[in-house]
């Protein structure tokens, strides 16, 4: 009955691939799987001291981080983080969350890590946008590694502008004291994963990371959907 009343959705409202427009198959989501295996994977989470953890070195203490597509303009992957963000399309962060714990969960990557926590939105940001994005990648995120979710240990006190069009310093200066730690002290001996979905200058996860910063026994890791190459 589910499968004939698809395949009737199907045919009057035909889904289609968000990157090429062609028409999906019944066990496609969101993009096709010629698209989703054609997206740029840095593959950065088999290199030790790899280009993204040593943006880190000298700023936070970082255990290991990586991000999982290269993002430039005008390519595919700006297109995923469009219908992610500004298309009101929250579902497609869960896809790709899965798609890409998946991708790196034979690595070891993920191995010793106790939470996944999401950069926070500012409150203002979050009602007008409705969710927050990098919150829908750790949903995907948890369902393949059985990580679980901490959404209560930090916020977002300042409405920041948008960190697109700034220079390196206006970033950091952007976002500097942004965010405030709720309940740090339970981390303690803790390895948390923070996940957001684009990573530029890393400014942004710094400052969430500052966050920590008296709790000397905490682990921290990143994951970024994308990296920005330009």
């Amino acid at each position: 009955m589910k499968t004939f009343l698809t395949d009737v959705c199907d045919f009057l409202f035909p889904r289609a691939c968000c990157i090429c427009g062609n028409s999906l198959l019944h066990d496609e989501k969101y993009c096709c799987t010629s698209c989703l295996m054609a997206l740029p994977r840095t593959n950065l989470h088999l290199i030790e001291n790899n280009e993204i953890e040593k943006n880190f070195w000298g700023k936070i203490n970082i255990k290991r981080a990586t991000s999982f597509l290269y993002y430039s303009k005008g390519g595919d992957v700006r297109q995923l983080l469009y219908e992610l963000k500004y298309h009101g399309n929250k579902y497609i962060g869960e896809f790709l969350g899965r798609v890409m714990a998946s991708e790196l969960i034979d690595s070891g990557f993920f191995d010793g890590i106790d939470c996944i926590v999401p950069v926070p939105l500012h409150k203002k940001k979050l009602h007008k946008r409705g969710y927050n994005q990098s919150e829908w990648l750790c949903k995907g995120i948890s369902q393949v590694t059985s990580i679980p979710i901490r959404k209560d240990i930090i916020r977002r006190v300042s409405q920041t502008e948008t960190q697109t069009h700034k220079g390196m310093y206006e970033r950091w200066s952007n976002v500097n004291q942004a965010f405030q730690g709720e309940d740090v002290s339970s981390l303690n001996n803790l390895h948390i994963l923070i996940v957001d979905d684009v990573l530029t200058t890393g400014a942004t996860i710094v400052s969430c990371c500052d966050s920590f910063k008296d709790i000397k026994s905490i682990q921290i890791s990143v994951l970024t959907l994308a990296i920005a190459t330009e």
